[in-house]
């Protein structure tokens, strides 16, 4: 490897990595693990670390891994094949109790003397590769090795190597492990403190107790002990907080200085008439608790001349559509116009629908039966026919609509509104904060933001990345909802499934409607269609960057065509009113297909997840998740939603191709939770409570951080990389404080120009989705 030949100190961290190994022509391979420069290969941490003498238990290989394992070799042999002509080299290693074989190819004997020379019995060492299988015995063919205290440059090194605790880092075929370490030693070696600008202020790691950000490097890559590493990675955890702390800091630094326009609440005693006031009279129900304290909440941040900047997140059926419109009639009869955004065509037309119907005659202002103060819901999307477009462009732009719902057709140019005073985001997790900052530039001033989510969300991950909203939170349902139980189905067992679809037809017989959800449009379509199926990958721990997940199968998923016409043809669903829908349909047949289930013309619905959030259909109580052992928990609680919304309980039905052995009883011991497969983990916890909450704190318990922040905080570049949301609470509350103290002094960080730019190049998404449930 080439000299160090960094130049100014400030710019030795962005030096081409590359240009610092003099390894030029090996650019594509670290590319592939995300390194380009020398601070990227300084935050590509080990993901474990090796003790001296401590051996890597080889009976937890699992076939399929990419592996480095440390363990002792016992034997060697070589030998001519007859069958296939060549020669083989086959080792031994062991860890003291379990065995691996290593086996290397070639076409003569003598071409593996090389190998056989270094792997001498007694040697311990490090070997990477793909774990693979041969009559019963597990075995790596051709890997890469490196032996403790031998293969290095001289006899001071190699002491010093077999002394300490060894990192060993996500590694592919390209690069092992220690070829990695090697890499940050010639990195590493020449800094000192002046070279590495810290982004923590000196005074916040004096009074938290941190070291400095090279002390931190060496702490993590060089270790002498595991307190070391303990130290090093409590410094970054930290850092990787504070940095995202003070970017949200300073969004809610920078809107606390924006003005709106108060939109007071209606006296209902006033010489105005109030649509809110009727609205109410009118309701034939009683709101929660719940819903008139948030409610409360909103009505005051939206008299404020400060734009209101709140998440509304609540139980599914916990009545959010209400809060959210009882808030948009305050504005309209303040003067002000509201828009709700959707993210799909589906869900806008459900919400215009459901708004209207809520309404009524205070939905037809203008029109005739319309009351003479009431105001318009206008929809919005991308497939409309020109006439309707044309009419609800026109009621928006002349503020005859109060209401104007639509997907990401209400950021097109040809939108306006006469005054548009309060946007509603529903499901922020498909929306960008952009996307949303680009409607409210349709307004003359600052519009008050509402921010809805279905998803429950620990107070740790709304801190994390809804740190520039306050939360109100729904947790009590509305009463007259019979609830839902949930039952995992065996795939595998016909005799469950004839009793699935017998239980699908009662529901129906009773005057009931059903769902059943696919991952997959058509048999051939090469993948999932509204669906990602995060679940059989979540737990990988594997040491190759985009290799399979251990235990990954290819069976096919269930496709949406498949399974109608199969149920068309099945007995116990014979005269049953079938219909379809998907994500790729015309956006009409799409509306035509859910007002026809809505309106009770269609039994069975045989859909995608197309109608994970928002559908609201009283009489559907049953619902069909196939491969639902491949779905994501989240996204499974939203699709139960969909049933039990009415008077009749609901009943889910998980089927999923877990052999029924596997599959986790509800309540099982903890024991057996954790000896479970992931998959197996979530039906079970799904099928053993109800509690959103409770839900989503064992949903991110289940995940990486890259999946619970989403695609702007996933993989390797993403800025948390050792931060536990779900763990680390009191990390995320530290740095919020302070981020908040250093922020209040200096808004737009000018004193603090290091911090300034690690906000830059870590986040350059900052402005990008935060969170992306599936």
């Amino acid at each position: 490897m080439a000299p160090w030949t960094g130049t100014a100190a400030t710019t030795r961290l962005q030096e081409p990595l590359t240009k610092v190994l003099g390894e030029a022509k090996n650019k594509d391979r670290y590319a592939k693990l995300g390194l380009g420069t020398v601070g990227d290969l300084l935050r590509y941490y080990p993901r474990r670390y090796g003790e001296p003498g401590t051996m890597t238990d080889l009976s937890s290989l699992v076939v399929g891994e990419h592996v480095t394992v440390m363990a002792r070799v016992v034997k060697t042999s070589v030998r001519t094949m007859a069958s296939r002509g060549g020669a083989m080299l086959q080792a031994v290693v062991t860890d003291g109790t379990h065995d691996l074989s290593l086996t290397f190819f070639a076409k003569s004997v003598g071409a593996l003397r090389g190998h056989e020379f270094k792997l001498r019995p007694g040697l311990t060492g490090l070997f990477t590769g793909i774990v693979s299988e041969y009559q019963r015995t597990r075995q790596l063919t051709h890997p890469d090795y490196f032996f403790l205290g031998v293969d290095t440059e001289n006899e001071e090194t190699a002491r010093a190597r077999a002394s300490r605790i060894i990192p060993i880092y996500p590694a592919n075929a390209a690069i092992p492990s220690w070829k990695i370490a090697r890499c940050v030693s010639v990195v590493l070696d020449p800094l000192t403190p002046q070279d590495v600008p810290d982004p923590i202020p000196q005074e916040i790691r004096r009074r938290r107790h941190l070291v400095d950000l090279h002390q931190a490097y060496l702490d993590i890559h060089q270790p002498q002990d595991l307190d070391q590493v303990a130290r090093g990675i409590r410094r970054m955890r930290y850092e990787e907080a504070f940095v995202l702390q003070t970017a949200l800091a300073q969004r809610r630094s920078r809107a606390s200085q924006l003005e709106a326009v108060s939109r007071p609440l209606l006296l209902a005693d006033g010489d105005r008439p109030s649509i809110l006031h009727d609205f109410d009279a009118a309701l034939p129900f009683t709101l929660t608790a719940g819903q008139r304290a948030v409610g409360q909440e909103i009505a005051e941040d939206l008299s404020s001349t400060r734009p209101m900047q709140r998440l509304l997140q609540g139980e599914v059926g916990s009545g959010k559509t209400v809060v959210a419109l009882r808030a948009m009639l305050q504005v309209v009869d303040a003067g002000g116009q509201a828009a709700l955004l959707a993210p799909t065509e589906v869900l806008a037309a459900q919400h215009a629908r459901t708004l209207t119907t809520l309404l009524g005659d205070l939905a037809a202002g203008g029109l005739l039966g319309g009351a003479s103060h009431g105001t318009r819901v206008a929809l919005l999307t991308g497939s409309q026919n020109a006439k309707d477009r044309k009419q609800n462009l026109l009621d928006a732009a002349s503020g005859a609509a109060g209401i104007v719902v639509g997907t990401h057709a209400l950021f097109s140019a040809g939108v306006q509104f006469a005054e548009l005073g309060l946007v509603v985001v529903d499901e922020q997790h498909r929306f960008g904060v952009e996307q949303r900052d680009a409607l409210r530039a349709k307004a003359a001033k600052v519009p008050h933001l509402l921010v809805m989510t279905a998803t429950p969300i620990p107070r740790t991950v709304a801190m994390t990345v809804f740190g520039d909203l306050e939360t109100s939170t729904l947790r009590e349902i509305p009463s007259g909802r019979a609830g839902v139980v949930t039952h995992v189905v065996p795939a595998g067992k016909p005799s469950w499934m004839n009793r699935t679809w017998s239980r699908v037809r009662d529901e129906i017989a009773s005057g009931r409607q059903a769902y059943v959800v696919c991952a997959r449009i058509t048999a051939d379509d090469g993948g999932a269609d509204d669906v990602d199926l995060d679940g059989s990958d979540i737990e990988s721990e594997d040491d190759t960057a985009g290799t399979t997940a251990p235990g990954r199968t290819t069976r096919p998923l269930r496709a949406v065509y498949e399974v109608a016409e199969e149920l068309r043809n099945h007995p116990a669903l014979a005269g049953v009113r079938i219909g379809i829908l998907h994500g790729q349909l015309p956006p009409a047949e799409k509306e035509a297909t859910m007002a026809a289930f809505t309106a009770g013309q269609i039994d069975l619905l045989v859909s995608t997840t197309v109608i994970e959030v928002g559908v609201d259909v009283p009489r559907a109580t049953a619902m069909v998740v196939l491969d639902a052992d491949r779905f994501g928990l989240s996204q499974l609680h939203q699709l139960r939603g969909r049933v039990g919304r009415g008077d009749h309980a609901g009943i889910c039905l998980l089927v999923s191709a877990i052999p029924e052995e596997e599959l986790l009883p509800v309540g099982a011991s903890p024991a057996a939770f954790e000896a479970a497969s992931p998959a197996s983990q979530r039906l079970a916890t799904l099928a053993g409570t109800a509690d959103g909450f409770e839900l989503a704190a064992a949903d991110i318990s289940l995940r990486r951080e890259g999946d619970v922040l989403g695609s702007a905080q996933s993989g390797r570049s993403s800025s948390l990389r050792l931060l536990r949301v779900a763990k680390d609470g009191t990390v995320i509350e530290a740095a919020r404080e302070d981020a908040s103290e250093i922020v209040d002094r200096d808004p737009e960080l000018a004193d603090h120009p290091v911090l300034r730019e690690a906000i830059a190049e870590r986040l350059p998404q900052e402005r990008a989705e935060f969170l992306e449930r599936t």
